[in-house]
């Protein structure tokens, strides 16, 4: 590992923190012999304070980053979206961190001086980073925002509605001129002009008013015939999907936000590579190989013979199968 380090750009370790320093393979120890070397370090809840020695799941970093508190219902057990959002989101944290590290490595280096640093990503960090206005709102007014179900504190209307055919739309209609529309697109011209409902502010007051009026009229008719009329008055909507919906969409479609791999023979559907670049796109050459199989062309490539990767392999330190 220290040989390999020598010439790395980049590492990026999960293990639990002090882990990596007990076998000497911490960031001081490898920046010795490559100064340059950016090292990224993913933990539950960082590399340092009273915490860092715990174990951190995704499960437990949403929890008590605040993000899990201000999803579900008031006075429900809080809920948690059927997705490992704290591994994503850090990932994507050490991926912006790493690229940081990157152009202040090459501004250093044509200075002449050495460019390597850690990046210290925590799950419940990079959690905490998405709760917006929370802590202000707390700090500066002594408000503790509130789950709210499907809605959002302080913005109406926007909700989840059903249709007809039992099919999910959610409408964004909280702009003043956009709120004036849809209640021209419900039918409810009448109601766009009344005082009480004129400024977001106002309408918030009348909030499952509002809502039940939109309710009942998407309840009279099908997804495509609201989606329909909305879209003709210009009110911000959006079909709730699945995986099915999302693969059969010809938007999707038209976007290539998929890409078809092959994988023992069979191919597999997965998604593209986002963002999208225009001069230099990326796409999945290639799903990857199994594990092992480049062991010999990594030694290899940093100076170990032949004889002593097999060595290697013989006491178990590396393996090329699995």
């Amino acid at each position: 590992v220290r040989q390999m380090m020598k010439t790395a750009d980049i590492v990026i370790e999960n293990f639990r923190p002090g882990v990596l320093e007990e076998w000497g393979l911490d960031p001081k120890s490898l920046q010795k012999d490559n100064p340059d070397l950016i090292y990224a370090r993913i933990s539950g809840y960082g590399q340092t304070g009273p915490y860092a020695k715990k174990p951190g799941f995704a499960s437990a970093c949403e929890a008590i980053s605040g993000f899990r508190y201000v999803n579900g219902y008031p006075g429900q057990t809080p809920v948690r979206p059927n997705l490992s959002l704290g591994d994503t989101v850090s990932g994507l944290h050490a991926v912006i961190g790493i690229l940081m590290s990157l152009r202040v490595k090459d501004h250093k280096n044509k200075k002449g001086e050495a460019g390597g640093q850690v990046v210290d990503i925590a799950l419940y960090e990079s959690m905490f980073n998405l709760l917006e206005a929370v802590i202000p709102e707390y700090q500066g007014a002594g408000v503790v925002r509130q789950p709210s179900g499907t809605t959002v504190t302080g913005i109406v209307p926007t909700n989840t509605y059903q249709c007809a055919d039992e099919k999910y739309i959610v409408i964004g209609g909280n702009g003043d001129s956009i709120f004036k529309r849809l209640m021209a697109a419900i039918g409810r011209p009448d109601l766009a002009s009344l005082a009480k409902y004129s400024t977001n502010a106002d309408r918030v007051i009348y909030e499952r008013e509002i809502d039940d009026l939109i309710s009942n009229w998407c309840l009279q008719t099908p997804l495509d015939g609201v989606m329909s009329i909305l879209e003709a008055h210009r009110i911000p909507c959006g079909p709730v999907y699945n995986a099915a919906d999302i693969l059969d969409d010809k938007h999707f479609q038209y976007r290539e936000l998929f890409e078809t791999v092959e994988i023992n023979g069979e191919s597999l559907t997965i998604p593209a590579i986002m963002p999208k670049l225009d001069a230099t796109p990326g796409n999945t050459a290639w799903p990857g190989p199994e594990i092992g199989s480049h062991t010999d062309e990594i030694l290899s490539s940093i100076g170990i013979d032949t004889a002593t990767i097999e060595q290697l392999k013989t006491s178990g330190v590396v393996t090329d199968t699995v």
